[in-house]
């Protein structure tokens, strides 16, 4: 794990809670992201959007279950398609309102208990910007890319 220079703490680290599979809207899927998950679930990307995707704000996403959590996630389980999950989901918490807003990354602490209280936000923001690096994560202007990750450093 990298840390931050100002830093001996981690930035985050996941404790499997499923708090950032809540809700709908926000599980965009890029042509690369539904790829892999169609690879993963051995479906075409026909059969796969019939059943687990919608239309959002005119790009692909996965829909949310009766629970209001990504039709995925499974309480006693966690995350059914982990190995081909989207990049949003490799993403979180870096996103680029955690990392470059003081408080929405606040607000994201309240949310996430995996989320190091005790990290600075720049030393946050260098994690984060170093693992999205490092994991091919970041998406400047792709235009199928969730906007959480269209970030310009």
């Amino acid at each position: 794990m990298v840390l931050a220079a100002d830093s001996t703490c981690v930035a985050f680290d996941c404790l499997m809670c499923g708090r950032c599979c809540e809700g709908s809207g926000g599980i965009i899927l890029s042509a690369k992201d539904l790829e892999r998950i169609c690879a993963h679930m051995g479906l075409s990307a026909k059969d796969f959007s019939e059943r687990y995707a919608e239309q959002k704000r005119g790009k692909l996403g996965i829909k949310a279950g009766s629970d209001g959590f990504c039709v995925f996630f499974k309480k006693d389980r966690g995350c059914t398609v982990h190995q081909g999950r989207p990049d949003i989901c490799r993403a979180w918490p870096y996103f680029k309102g955690n990392l470059t807003d003081p408080v929405s990354l606040e607000m994201a602490r309240e949310d996430c208990p995996g989320i190091n209280r005790k990290i600075s936000f720049a030393g946050f923001r260098e994690q984060g910007l170093n693992y999205l690096r490092e994991h091919q994560l970041l998406h400047d202007g792709e235009p199928d890319a969730p906007n959480a990750l269209n970030i310009k450093e």
